[in-house]
Parts: C-alpha cells; sequence; structure tokens
C-alpha cells in the first residue's frame, strides 16, 4: 500500500480544498409576481415559468 513519504504541508492542503467551498444559488426576480426566485426554475409563489403557469397553485 503506497504511504506518503513527506507530511502534506496547511499550504498545500489548503490549496487544494480552496475550490470545495459551496456557493449561494443565483437568485432572480418573478417577473409576474415580483417574488424572488431561483434562476431557470418555475415560481415557487406564482407558480409560472417564461410566462406560462406550469405549477398550478392555490391563493
Amino acid at each position: 500500500m503506497a504511504v506518503p513519504k513527506k507530511k502534506t504541508s496547511k499550504s498545500k492542503r489548503d490549496m487544494r480544498r480552496s475550490h470545495d467551498a459551496l456557493a449561494a444559488p443565483g437568485m432572480s426576480i418573478c417577473p409576474q409576481c415580483q417574488e424572488p426566485k431561483q434562476s431557470h426554475r418555475a415560481c415557487a409563489s406564482c407558480g409560472t415559468y417564461k410566462g406560462k403557469e406550469i405549477v398550478g397553485t392555490e391563493e
């Protein structure tokens, strides 16, 4: 089994992990109800996507 010859430094370890951070999802404003919604998703409050009603909501 392979065993590392030297200890990995904190700098090398942290540089490798620099791309692992989570990013917040992109948000946009729904053109129908002006509520914030996730980009490229149907609006959770009014149920529309690209001007068409996709999901029926009870108001």
